[in-house]
């Protein structure tokens, strides 16, 4: 028996079992030493980024792990995320468990064990969904990526010398691998429950800066703390957690406990390998849920809760490596002196890639009309398709209007790395890092095989809109060390870095480029098959919300809008004022014999599937509920009476 596996056994509760525990005999130690495991959930992940969570009592397992740990279940995938794969009239799916990765164990602290009085916990193994035997899940697509990934690089720098010698490789026969290094920055709101956002004392301090980074107080700073200690034990190794830019000071109530708390946080932790991220990405977000839950805190990932006020994001940081037989790592970007060139050739080719080819990889990153949002100028969320690298080569700096920035630290090669700043808490990080990896080769291809120099490709990346160059389009710009918000207008940046969707429907165009969207079909990653599953998948999450949450709560917000000037209080002023607020309420809610309203128009478009012109409608009605909230906002200032 090895040191690790006695130290394992002995534990009184275990949080992850590594890779090295997943041979039967070790895990069938493992967990008879360990009762207060009960349940086994296999964890795969649909196309829409949801996980599977079942209970599979131990016992059921233990019977017979062999078989268990080979084939997985069987379930009906036909309630997932599998549109036009897993169909009604065949829905068998098998979730086939991974051995390579991390495996957690999920405990419920409200359910103790009753002979040890440790609390009972799940084993939550990450798996595949597969179907008429083909993998067609989230975590295999990424898999297949970084596999790709690898080849590729491993061909190119066989095939091109000055690849590798700019990597200071003496030969290929050196490498023993690649590594795809990825890390996520999750950002959450948390509130006590039942407490209703109050926007203009939450804008207010967020302009004043009362909330970033300061002291996080009472059962917030006991769930922050909490989460952080158990995820050093669960090996993921966390190292921040802070307030973000968002929240306002909480009360204290008459027993001495905080409450009408309404603050921002942010957590991140180590970089992993890509898979590994996302799968840590998948479990912490529901980790913290239900930590802050045990405080009496609600927490919501979503992207934008909260109009008018800083929405959430989760930057997607994302790099490379060699890993050599010696054991040394050699970071893919690096340039070979960091106080000459920002990045070589290759970290060049990357950040190219993914800005060149942005349209087929945003509907991974930006999927949900509450993801768009958050995509609006002023609030530090990206808004068009531009990349930063710093002012100068020797003095890094990070430039947070831009979509994607380079990160980097001129005595660390190996911190060099690309933050795409636009995915938010739900997006479907499998998905968007795999689109990201196979952009970033399209772009290293193109460097490498036409064998240009760092200088050479940092020119192109500079160029002006209308400077025509090889690979980057002629009428576009691409780098920005501007602040993009601030110093261009709004049609300077739509002509320069192209306008960007503001609906889900034109953001699934990006997939009618038949060029770009070729990307994704490389070393067989995504195929037609998955690509439509998805499409068909959002477009259907896009017309549903819209019809039965986003019209109806616009029309709550129509109603909520009443009369309220009456008596001798009542001004000239109050009377215009309330005339325009109801010409509005009118125009986008009352139908009559000779017009439709906004609303009506709108549910219309998407029961005849005419979406060009819903998505018209929902920036038309994005618009006036933005005016209606407005004015009803200067209407009130003006009255002596509550509302």
């Amino acid at each position: 028996m090895t040191k690790k596996l006695e130290e394992l056994l002995t534990q009184p509760m275990i949080y992850s079992l590594p890779p090295w525990t997943h041979q039967q005999e070790t895990l069938k130690n493992i967990l008879e030493s360990h009762p207060t495991i009960k349940f086994v959930s296999l964890v795969g992940v649909d196309l829409g980024g949801n996980n599977t969570d079942e209970k599979i009592p131990i016992s059921l397992f233990l019977e017979d792990i062999e078989g268990f740990l080979k084939t997985g279940v069987q379930t009906d995938g036909s309630s997932v995320m599998l549109h036009e794969i897993a169909t009604l009239n065949n829905a068998k799916v098998d979730i086939i468990p991974d051995l390579e990765v991390n495996w957690f164990v999920d405990y419920n602290y409200e359910l103790l064990d009753e002979d040890t009085g440790l609390p009972i916990g799940t084993l939550k193994i990450p798996a595949f969904l597969e179907h008429n035997r083909k993998l067609v899940d989230s975590r295999a697509i990424l898999k297949r990526t970084v596999d790709y990934f690898n080849q590729e690089i491993f061909g190119l720098l066989k095939n091109y010398p000055h690849a590798l010698e700019e990597l200071g490789v003496a030969s290929i026969d050196d490498i023993e691998g690649v590594n795809l290094t990825t890390a996520t920055e999750l950002e959450f709101w948390v509130k006590t429950p039942e407490d209703s956002a109050d926007e203009e004392k939450l804008s207010t301090s967020q302009m004043l800066k009362e909330q970033y980074w300061k002291r996080t107080k009472g059962s917030v700073r006991s769930a922050l703390e909490e989460t952080m200690m158990l995820l050093e034990k669960y090996g993921v190794e966390p190292e921040m957690g802070h307030k973000e830019v968002g929240g306002v000071r909480a009360t204290i109530a008459g027993t001495g406990k905080l409450n009408h708390v309404m603050e921002q946080l942010e957590i991140d932790w180590k970089y992993s390998e890509a898979l590994q991220c996302c799968d840590n990405d998948l479990f912490i977000r529901e980790f913290v849920e239900e930590t802050f839950e045990r405080y009496g805190l609600e927490v919501t990932f979503m992207a934008k809760p909260i109009e008018g006020v800083a929405g959430s994001g989760k930057h997607t940081h994302m790099g490379a490596s060699l890993k050599l037989k010696n054991g040394k790592y050699i970071n893919l970007f690096s340039p070979k002196d960091m106080k000459v060139d920002y990045v070589n050739s290759i970290g060049w080719g990357a950040l190219m890639g993914i800005l060149k080819n942005y349209e087929v990889i945003n509907p991974f990153v930006t999927s949900t009309n509450d993801a768009f949002n958050r995509l609006k100028p002023g609030f530090e969320a990206p808004v068009c398709i531009v990349g930063s690298v710093g002012h100068n080569v020797e003095s890094p700096s990070r430039n947070r209007t831009v979509l994607i920035g380079l990160v980097r630290d001129i005595y660390n090669t190996m911190a060099t790395r690309y933050e795409l700043r636009a995915p938010n808490p739900t997006s479907n990080t499998y998905l968007l890092v795999s689109a990201c990896y196979l952009a970033m080769m399209d772009g290293i291809k193109y460097a490498i095989e036409n064998k240009l120099t760092s200088k050479t490709l940092e020119l192109e990346i500079t160029k002006a809109a209308g400077e025509d160059k090889h690979y980057l389009e002629k009428n576009r710009a691409y780098r920005s060390e501007e602040d993009v918000f601030e110093d261009y207008t709004d049609e300077e940046r739509d002509r320069l870095f192209g306008k960007p969707p503001a609906t889900v429907w034109e953001n699934l165009r990006g997939f009618t480029n038949s060029d770009k969207k070729e990307i994704l079909f490389k070393g067989d990653t995504f195929d037609a098959q998955l690509l439509n599953s998805y499409e068909i998948a959002t477009l259907d999450h896009w017309v549903t919300e819209l019809q039965g949450r986003i019209i109806q709560n616009n029309m709550d917000i129509v109603r909520n809008c009443k009369k309220a000037h009456v008596g001798d209080h009542a001004t000239d002023l109050d009377v215009v004022n309330w005339e325009k607020i109801n010409n509005l309420r009118i125009f986008m809610m009352k139908d009559s014999l000779e017009r439709k309203s906004l609303f009506t128009r709108l549910r219309e478009a998407l029961e005849n599937e005419e979406y060009e012109l819903a998505s018209q409608l929902q920036i038309e009605m994005t618009e006036k509920i933005s005016e209606l909230k407005g004015l009803y906002s200067v209407y009130k200032r003006n009255l002596m009476e509550e509302i």
